[in-house]
């Protein structure tokens, strides 16, 4: 249920097909809305296509329902399938179910991409054989065949997938979360809810295996009497006594219980952005339980400079830098994001609404930015309401319905020493295909410009 065009879907059907199961895929996109999902699927066997539609009759009768991570529980051909007692799996809940080696499991509300791939990039180079499985839009189920005996899985998990795994009580050897605040309030009905999928990740753990809490997030401190699994606290301050990694006296320390270690310096880091300071706590705390050596993590730390669309130096042009944020989805993100920089700031702004309050963003763009240019969408309408409710005064606002009018714009207003910088605060649909394709245009945008 659901092919989609992110990858995950694809990666499903050929695994299915790899191991001669008789697939029925079926979305509520047509044929041509799909076409370079389909494209990468030719040729596959035993694989039916229903497309523009769910028929209830393909979930009722079936041997398994797979279904996209984002789609209900509550949906009516999910309902379906488990009124008759049809086992209805995620790829991540059958991935656990199959895979024999040990697994770290990220999730947060941001930072899971940053913290999964400076993980993997440690591992690497202590020598172990790191696998990378949905990270960003890495698929899942056949990344299954990539594993050998030694393999350690990074698995990136939203708490979409999370739900699956609370169904069937799967949790990973070592859980890291890396900081929970509002998100996705437009499929979740409270933020009570958001979380008590996130907190699957280390719910089934045991005495033996890990959980890598931020310790400055409230709410995940309070989650410690529910931990079963040995608990690695993180944070941006000392730790005194257990299990802990922490930022002492302009360095990273880390404590194994016994004895305090000094891993770097914090002028030793390359990543941009204050808030990539917890995602660099929380990987040392992931990869150290596993036994890597502290020379290996602080090396992979000190030539780690970041992933695509996350704080990505784009271009320098007429003296002003460009960056692509645009996994920034929600306003949090997108603070930190203007943050991160002391130059002034044009930003590149707004979007879809997730049913998120965005009076924050709002006071930091009045305050913090030197322009803002807005892409339409009803959260753009949220934050100018925002941004009137600060400055009554009559102001034009420049919304703009593509990226090459935004980039336009932004370069219109900005002088040498300036940075332009997409970070949303919200959900790209409408405009975009997702987020990936938002930063890709607006790359393509700064490319262009002579």
């Amino acid at each position: 249920m659901g092919l989609g065009l992110h990858g995950g879907g694809i990666g499903t059907v050929r695994f299915l097909s790899s191991v001669g199961a008789k697939l029925v895929v079926t979305d509520l996109k047509s044929k041509e809305e799909l076409a370079p999902a389909l494209e990468k699927l030719k040729g596959l066997k035993n694989v039916e296509y229903v497309l523009g539609q769910h028929r209830i009759e393909d979930f009722t009768d079936t041997d398994m329902v797979i279904k996209t991570p984002p789609a209900p529980w509550t949906s009516a051909p999910i309902k379906a399938a488990l009124k008759k007692n049809i086992p209805v799996e995620v790829d991540s809940s059958l991935f656990f179910k199959l895979c024999v080696q040990p697994i770290i499991g990220v999730t947060g509300t941001k930072g899971k991409t940053t913290t999964s791939t400076l993980i993997y990039e440690i591992l690497k180079q202590a020598g172990k054989n790191p696998v990378k499985v949905g990270i960003g839009q890495i698929s899942v189920l056949d990344k299954l065949k990539d594993l050998k005996k030694d393999s350690v899985v990074i698995f990136e998990l939203s708490s979409w997938r999370l739900s699956a795994l609370g169904r069937y009580r799967l949790s990973p050897r070592v859980a890291v979360i890396t900081n929970i605040f509002p998100d996705h309030l437009n499929y979740y009905k409270t933020m009570e809810d958001y979380f008590a999928d996130k907190k699957f990740i280390c719910s089934s753990q045991k005495a033996r295996e890990f959980c890598v809490l931020n310790w400055d997030d409230p709410k995940l401190s309070e989650l410690e009497p529910e931990i079963k699994s040995q608990i690695v606290k993180f944070s941006e301050k000392t730790i005194v006594g257990g299990k802990s990694v922490y930022v002492s006296e302009g360095a990273v320390y880390i404590n194994n219980g016994i004895d305090e270690k000094k891993v770097l310096d914090l002028d030793e880091i390359g990543l941009k952005g204050r808030h990539n300071l917890g995602n660099i706590l929380a990987a040392v705390g992931a990869t150290f339980v596993l036994g890597t050596e502290i020379k290996d993590i602080r090396k992979a730390i000190y030539g780690f400079e970041g992933i695509s669309h996350r704080l990505e130096f784009v271009r320098e042009l007429d003296g002003v830098k460009y960056y692509n944020d645009t996994a920034a989805t929600n306003p949090r993100s997108a603070m930190a994001g203007i943050d991160s920089f002391s130059e002034p700031v044009v930003l590149i702004c707004g979007g879809a609404d997730k049913n998120l309050d965005m009076d924050d963003f709002a006071k930091k763009i009045s305050e913090n930015t030197k322009a803002a240019i807005f892409l339409k969408g009803k959260a753009t309408d949220k934050i100018i309401a925002g941004i009137k409710k600060i400055s009554p005064k009559e102001e034009d606002f420049a919304v703009v319905d593509s990226m090459e009018k935004a980039v336009a714009a932004a370069r219109s207003v900005s002088v040498e020493g300036d940075v332009v910088l997409l970070s949303a605060g919200a959900a790209s649909f409408g405009l975009f295909v997702d987020e990936f394709d938002r930063g890709n245009k607006f790359k393509d945008a700064v490319a262009k410009l002579k």
